[in-house]
């Protein structure tokens, strides 16, 4: 997340953490990238960011062996964290697609091909057969200006299905960052309301599969 002037806004979290363990980068590496240690000559300065280029290659590479010889409880156990640090994992993984995206723009092989290849070897790896073939659709498109009157009416009406992804994204960001928007009295306002929506969604699915089976009887 960024603040208006274009900056990153620290967040001190798990990532964050002083006394965090070494990963790709050393606890002097993360000092460094943080800025909390700053008596660096400019020559030091240039050594330590070549220092992180090569292992941060190195780590790259390391994922070949990782996806085809770590054992499977053990990638579980990686994606299995404590429900205290869970939101930090959650958030180190969209930053390190990120991170990928944006390096990978000029590449020589697009973010997407690899992306799609990346998908089809996981799911080859589960089906235990390269006979299991995937389609996968990623495309960028930017949220553009979109006509509030009509995504009210839309809502307004309950013409949910017609409400595109664009015009959520956009309506959803419009709403938070207007006056009247209170994320305490939504939060507590959709719990309650939740409730009666899941009864009402679990309604429709049982019905749904009543009328299968009357249709197959």
């Amino acid at each position: 997340m960024s603040d208006e002037s274009g900056e990153r806004e620290p967040r001190y979290d798990l990532a964050y953490s002083a006394d965090r363990e070494r990963g790709i980068l050393t606890p002097s590496d993360r000092e460094f990238l943080i800025g909390r240690k700053s008596d660096y000559t400019e020559h030091s300065k240039k050594q330590k960011r070549n220092r992180i280029r090569r292992r941060l290659r190195n780590a790259i590479l390391d994922f070949t062996l990782i996806f085809e010889h770590l054992e499977d409880r053990d990638r579980e156990t990686v994606f299995n964290p404590d429900d205290d640090a869970r939101d930090a994992y959650t958030q180190g993984i969209t930053d390190m697609l990120a991170f990928l995206h944006l390096g990978t723009m000029g590449y020589y092989t697009p973010f997407k091909d690899m992306l799609a290849q990346g998908v089809n070897e996981a799911e080859q790896e589960l089906a235990g057969s390269d006979y299991r073939m995937v389609t996968v659709d990623f495309n960028v498109e930017p949220v553009g200006q979109i006509d509030v009157d009509a995504v009210i009416d839309k809502l307004e009406f309950g013409d949910f299905e017609e409400i595109t992804d664009e015009e959520l994204r956009a309506f959803i960001r419009l709403l938070t960052e207007s006056e009247e928007f209170s994320a305490t009295s939504m939060r507590s306002e959709m719990k309650e309301q939740m409730h009666t929506f899941i009864e009402k969604v679990n309604a429709a699915a049982e019905q749904r599969d009543q009328r299968v089976r009357e249709l197959n009887d």
